[in-house]
Parts: C-alpha cells; structure tokens; sequence
C-alpha cells in the first residue's frame, strides 16, 4: 500500500512538473495591415478644389498650403478620417502633409482615367484646356484618350478664334504701322499666348486674315495612334479645314 502511494504521487508531481515547462500557446494579435499598394506611387495634383495640404489628415486641421494644378507629389501612407481617404504625402521640394486622395491622379489607381476624363468635360473655360492636357501627359494607354483629343483639339481652335478678337482690339494698329518690326511678329507675341505657351500649345498666325488658328498636334495624334476610333474621323476633317484655313500662309507661335 506504501508503495502505490509513493507512485501515485511521483505520478501527479511528474505531470505538474510537465505542466510547469509545457510551453504557453502562441496569442493570436491583431493582423499586420497589408501595406496599401498606393505608397510609394507618383500623383499629379489635378482637381484644386481640393488640394489643400494639410498637417493632420482632417478636414478640420491646419493647411500647409493649397497646392498648383500640375504638382507632383510621392505618397508616403493612406489612412481614413472624416469620411474620406487621405494621402500623405512629399511635395517637393520641402512640404509634407495631408491632401485629399480625390484631388490627385495617377496610373497607379485603377480608373482615374474615368475620372480625369468626366472632370475634363465638367470643367469650362482654361481650367478645362489645363485639364485636358494633363490628360494627354498622364494617361497615355487610356481608352478615353481618342475623345479627350478631339475634345482638346476643338477647345483649342474654339480658343484661337476668342485670341483672333482679342489681338485685334488690343493691339495698336498706329504704333505696329509706325514700327518696322513686321506685322505678323506683334501678334506671334501678343501677351495673351504665353499661358497657352507654357502648356506646349502651338498656334498658327494667318497673316492674310489676322486669325490665329490651333496648328492640330491633338488631331494628328489621334489619327496616327487610333485610326480605328470613331473620332479618328472627325479628327481628319479638323486637319482638312485647318489646311483650309491655312492655304494662304502660315506663321507658327515658337
């Protein structure tokens, strides 16, 4: 009897001695957030109604300052507040910050194409013309560039027509006839076609007229890398009436 009860307890101390260095279960955490594949990217700041630069990502904090069209910013983390996305991000050359995601662009988020595309065509005046050209710089492979280009092109004739007025009134008619500058130089550097400059815009002068006229890089590209669209079309009569237009001389805007 002694003896099973010396083996009992060698038995119950043997099994809490295993118990003592058993090693503890592994505790289930929370899961490591999948790094959002948008970090890391290039955006182009696009949409300035909302591009204010923020300290904290809130649409209550403190702003940085509101950022250009055209900026280029690196994004370096996402988060969520005040029930939108928020970038943070690298405005070069110094700034860091907040900015709301839906003010920027890029090829790194699946159909910003789309987007840029219906802001382009709810936009009006230069703001328009601006966006339409970021569109062609950003989104080269996009299956809305054929109608962003044939878009820009007319917005741009629609604009040598308003710039053709304009030079007319402005421009001294005495003091260029007293001049010995030529005539068609006053209007190939009339201040209103710096803006257009500063976007790569070409405009053609006929002296003949005194018109200025789109020089048509939009239609050309549409008919040489779509010819298959349906605006390819369209894009050939604009070429055929600008030769047209242009059959009695040409003066092109450096």
């Amino acid at each position: 009897m002694r003896m099973l009860i010396l083996l009992i307890g060698l038995s119950v101390t043997t099994a809490e001695a295993q118990r003592r260095i058993r090693p503890a279960p592994l505790r289930s955490g929370p899961a490591t957030p999948a790094k959002s594949k948008e970090i890391g990217s290039t955006a182009v700041v696009l949409d300035e109604t909302l591009s204010v630069l923020r300290i904290k990502p809130s649409l209550f904090a403190d702003s940085v300052q509101r950022m250009r069209r055209g900026r280029t910013v690196k994004i370096l983390s996402v988060t969520e507040a005040d029930g939108v996305r928020f970038y943070r991000v690298l405005a070069p050359p110094h700034n860091t910050g907040w900015v709301q995601a839906d003010a920027v662009f890029g090829r790194f988020r699946e159909n910003d194409d789309d987007r840029l595309a219906r802001l382009v065509r709810a936009s009006n005046g230069f703001d328009q013309i601006e966006l339409a050209v970021a569109f062609s710089e950003v989104f080269h492979a996009s299956k809305q560039r054929p109608g962003i280009l044939l878009l820009l092109g007319d917005l741009l004739e629609d604009a040598a027509t308003k710039l053709s007025k304009d030079a007319g009134s402005r421009l001294d008619r005495r003091e260029m006839a007293a001049s010995a500058a030529p005539m068609h130089s006053y209007y190939l550097n009339f201040n209103m076609l710096d803006r257009y400059r500063k976007l790569g815009i070409i405009f053609l002068f006929n002296p003949n007229t005194r018109q200025y006229h789109y020089e048509g890089a939009c239609w050309r590209e549409l008919t040489a890398k779509f010819p298959e669209a349906a605006e390819a079309v369209e894009a050939r009569n604009r070429i055929d009436s600008l030769k047209n237009k242009m059959e009695r001389g040409t003066a092109a805007i450096p």
